[in-house]
């Protein structure tokens, strides 16, 4: 079957059970806000940590290049961790692939809080190194099994929205990891912050492990995939490997999907990770102040996002989607210009700046994860939608690298990423619109074509 047939089956059920479905859309909102907790809070470490500990030079710009890279590793993992758990997300069911994957991030991000500081300079880089990869690949497992979940268990006609409780978990995930933050920060003296008070943090995350098993216990797997794995029974020989199969039949999607995508990763951790280390290093805004304001930003995403899910049920996926783009677009230079003039007595720039950037950001995150499972039929969902989300995260994961060269050390350098945003806008906008003109969806309802 080729890229330009329609070779999709209706995703969710007409009338899917209310309850079924908002079990299921809980069970995902909690999993990936614990998931994205853990792997958030490793870029706010690493931003107001991790440079002045173990990557500490006499250089700020090198310290901050070797902490980010660190971070960048995560989302290079995160392709991969997609791939296995799409293999066996779409061979073995939804449910056990999101319930390891919460499992391994959970003891790989305790793990963290564990490394030690030590004279051997090789040897925490090192561990920290490992175990970010454990994190990359458990988030990339995660994300295709919160969004079938939610998506397979909902009513054909609201799957939009339920499809958005997936997406939730990263602003709960910012908001769960900032709230830590600031508390440590206000009652904990620097030194101490930078011994052992950062540890604090990633020990929570063992909370994760009983959540773990309450979806093993109460959640039913998804209709599609009882359907899937029926078929298979019937006729077990003629399965191939669901990952071979969707980069045999779908690479363009896969492709158009990532690079429709990647503006979205890029602002985010843009903004919520890189704007934090530059506003402390080169601006004079205290921590506290920089993780309050990202803070209440993060708290206005968690209304809009459902909000956002909800309209591309009425007015289309491709199209919410499509609007977040072009803002980000617009918004990327002034974005920037704002926060480059921020300062300790002028704070307000870049409260807007975040602000308005969230607001522009939540119409792709409220539609992302619906819009990329409808791109690939049932038996390769987990492994389509997984890859293509993934591989827009290798870029991401790279953006705050990229936010420090172009800045260079100059305050007034900020406007530069402002134009990295609205170019990396302008590429996403591009895939999307290669999305629309090859795919058509005729089994769609009117209001979500």
């Amino acid at each position: 079957m080729s890229e330009t047939q329609t070779h999709e089956q209706p995703l969710g059920t007409p009338a899917g059970p209310a309850p079924r479905a908002g079990r299921a859309a809980v069970a995902a909102a909690i999993s990936t806000s614990l998931e994205w907790y853990d792997f958030f809070i490793y870029s706010t470490a690493a931003a107001l940590v991790f440079n002045v500990t173990f990557f500490a030079t006499g250089n700020e710009v090198v310290a901050a290049v070797n902490s980010f890279a660190t971070v960048a590793v995560g989302f290079i993992a995160r392709p991969i961790g997609g791939i296995l758990a799409g293999h066996f997300g779409d061979k073995v069911g939804r449910k056990p692939v999101l319930v390891a994957a919460v499992v391994l991030m959970a003891v790989a991000t305790s793990l963290i809080g564990f490394v030690p500081n030590t004279e051997i300079v090789w040897l925490a880089p090192m561990l920290l190194v490992t175990l970010r990869i454990c994190q990359g690949l458990a988030v990339g497992a995660q994300w295709g099994g919160a969004v079938l979940l939610a998506t397979e268990n909902a009513p054909a006609n609201r799957r939009g929205f339920f499809g958005s409780f997936a997406q939730l978990g990263v602003p709960i995930g910012v908001v769960l990891g900032n709230v830590v933050f600031l508390i440590l920060t206000a009652t904990v003296a620097q030194d101490s912050f930078l011994s052992w008070g950062w540890r604090i943090p990633f020990w929570i995350s063992l909370i994760m492990l009983p959540v773990a098993f309450a979806i093993h216990r109460y959640l039913e797997e998804t209709p599609e995939f009882k359907k899937i794995a029926a078929k298979l029974e019937e006729a077990p020989a003629a399965r191939r490997s669901p990952i071979v199969e969707v980069l045999r039949k779908n690479p363009g999607t896969v492709l158009m999907a990532a690079g429709s995508n990647a503006i979205g990763v890029i602002f985010f951790y843009t903004m919520i990770t890189g704007s934090v280390q530059y506003a402390t290093t080169y601006l004079g805004l205290g921590r506290s102040t920089v993780l309050t304001f990202i803070l209440i930003a993060c708290l206005l995403q968690i209304p809009l996002v459902p909000l956002f899910g909800h309209l591309s049920d009425r007015i289309g996926r491709k199209l919410v989607f499509g609007a977040g783009t072009v803002a980000m677009m617009v918004w990327g230079v002034p974005m920037w210009l704002l926060i480059g003039t921020s300062g300790p007595d002028t704070v307000w720039p870049f409260a807007v700046a975040v602000i308005v950037g969230v607001v522009a950001m939540s119409l792709q995150t409220g539609t992302q994860g619906t819009l990329f499972s409808e791109l690939f039929p049932p038996e390769v969902r987990f492994s389509g939608a997984s890859l293509g989300y993934q591989i827009s995260a290798i870029i991401g994961g790279f953006a705050p690298m990229v936010m420090v060269l172009l800045i260079n050390g100059e305050a007034g350098n900020a406007w530069k990423v402002g134009v990295f945003l609205a170019l990396s806008a302008a590429i996403g906008l591009l895939c999307l619109i290669a999305i629309v003109r090859r795919y058509s969806r005729p089994h769609e309802s009117a209001d979500a074509a």
